[in-house]
């Protein structure tokens, strides 16, 4: 009983439901519990994930135990619910009820496999779950092809999905391993490190380590608290060996980690005091790369903030790992592969130290999990007001200009979040962020936002993909986003492309 009380307490620590698990209270309807069945047995078998749960007794909203009148020996018209539900679903379910009584509450515990060989049917029909939704399967023909891709050849990795890029070379990798003083044989490093699929195609793997890998890595610095308040300037790395795009983006990072002079209580010798913990960043960076689920082809995004760094990857939890294992160092890689080469080249270590490291220095709060991605939030610690005038460049960079006030401003307060100027290349192009963010808007406007400004000929399927929500809930607030006149659609819906609007009143003249 105790690995039921367990399993409850586990899935009630994540901070939403998923696609592979499903809290109520009383809840009961017969017909509606079957079609769950299937689509939690179809979603996990999508996420990796060996079962699905359905648990009663438990508020969805909140996750607290709150216990069930549900009985799962009911009859229904003389019929066992189990036999009645077993006899619609094909093929063949092994699910099972348990009971257990937590915290002097009742709750039910209903585990799923996930799905074997075909999609999971409840009369006839397949269901799936996107978000915390149940969908019908036939709505969502992408989908319902992945789900039998999976079924055939297992979960896309970055070691078994081919590149689209197959005229890919390696001297850099070559160079960073002799440098790490590994000599590769280089007739035989390509089959050693994994860099084929099983027929003989370059992986994404080997798109990685190539030394043209495709792919950017940005940190964007904003003059303020959040994304609306300007965008001082975009610094670009990728488009390489991702072993070198890692050090290009940590040597970034001691650029910006800004050593200040802590003079307060000073009896003979002054303190200093870096900007952020420099090893914590070091570590959050690492498991964003190593873990990062490249095979869906989007990097990990940094953004600098006036207060913090935001680290967001891309990906959630691997199968296999639980919450509490997390934030214990219990590593479970999701790209077994790439994490052994980056043990092999010393750059991170299997000592799961990565997590409790940030833990420690930050807290648990410095990890949030969403749907499909972490985040990681380093804050800054200024210690004083800093007088522009006289400051050193690494900090002039963040200079603010407030109208009608002196010129001895700081970068250490509300007055960041009024803009920013300072050391920006002459072409370099200045994004300007929607002034006004409607409160009503859920936070999935502002990762389709994000996923625009990345890609601005990214298509609606990529977009349910990435977020995780359904067809007509992401058209819903394209619509508005574009009613309000933060982006536009140009083109034909096949072929066309995205536009972020800078300029609503520019907009309004053109119309």
């Amino acid at each position: 009983m105790a690995d039921i009380e367990n399993k409850i307490k586990e899935l009630a620590a994540y901070p939403s439901e998923r696609e592979w698990f499903e809290f109520k209270e009383n809840w009961f309807e017969k017909d509606q519990l079957g079609q769950y069945i299937s689509a939690l047995s179809n979603s996990a078998v999508m996420e990796g994930r060996k079962e699905a749960y359905f648990v009663w007794g438990v508020n969805n909203e909140t996750h607290d135990i709150v216990g069930t009148s549900f009985d799962p020996n009911c009859d229904i018209k003389n019929e066992p619910l189990k036999h009645y539900l077993s006899r619609q679903l094909e093929p063949d379910v092994n699910f099972s009820f348990e009971e257990e009584i937590i915290e002097g509450k009742k709750v039910v515990l209903l585990t799923i496999p996930a799905a074997k060989t075909v999609p999971v049917a409840y009369a006839n029909e397949r269901f799936i779950r996107i978000g915390s939704s149940k969908e019908n399967l036939r709505k969502y023909p992408e989908k319902e092809s992945f789900l039998f891709e999976v079924l055939r050849h297992g979960l896309p990795t970055i070691e078994n999905t081919p590149s689209q890029y197959q005229d890919l070379t390696f001297e850099k990798l070559l160079i960073y391993y002799g440098a790490k003083g590994i000599r590769l044989n280089e007739e035989t490093f390509k089959k050693n490190l994994g860099l084929y699929t099983y027929d003989g195609k370059y992986n994404i793997l080997a798109q990685l380590l190539s030394d043209n890998s495709h792919l950017p890595l940005r940190f964007a610095l904003f003059g303020g608290k959040t994304k609306t308040a300007p965008l001082y300037s975009v610094r670009e790395f990728g488009y390489q060996c991702l072993l070198y795009t890692l050090d290009d983006v940590l040597r970034y990072a001691d650029v910006l980690n800004v050593i200040q002079a802590d003079e307060r209580n000073r009896i003979v010798e002054r303190k200093e005091v870096s900007l952020f913990e420099n090893d914590a960043f070091r570590e959050a960076m690492i498991n964003a790369f190593v873990h990062n689920k490249w095979v869906e082809g989007n990097e990990p995004m940094i953004s600098v903030f006036s207060d913090r760094i935001e680290i967001l990857s891309r990906g959630t939890i691997p199968a296999g790992q639980t919450i509490d294992g997390f934030f214990a160092g219990e590593s479970v890689p999701v790209n077994q592969k790439l994490s052994e080469i980056f043990l092999q080249l010393h750059i991170s270590e299997k000592t799961g130290r990565g997590v409790p490291k940030v833990v420690e220095k930050y807290g648990k709060e410095a990890y949030q999990f969403r749907e499909n991605t972490i985040l990681v939030t380093i804050p800054f610690k200024w210690i004083h007001v800093v007088d522009m005038n006289n400051a050193p460049d690494e900090i002039k960079k963040y200079r603010v200009d407030i109208p009608n006030e002196s010129k001895n401003y700081h970068v250490n307060g509300e007055k960041l979040d009024k803009g920013i100027e300072g050391n920006q290349k002459s072409d370099q192009k200045i994004q300007k962020w929607p002034e006004k963010w409607p409160e009503k808007w859920p936070e999935k406007c502002q990762q389709i936002y994000d996923s625009i400004s990345q890609d601005s000929n990214i298509t609606i399927a990529k977009l349910e993909q990435v977020l995780g929500i359904g067809h007509t809930t992401l058209k819903k607030m394209l619509s508005e986003m574009q009613n309000e006149g933060f982006i536009q659609h140009i083109g034909p819906d096949k072929g066309g492309h995205w536009e972020i609007i800078t300029d609503k009143e520019a907009k309004a003249e053109d119309k």
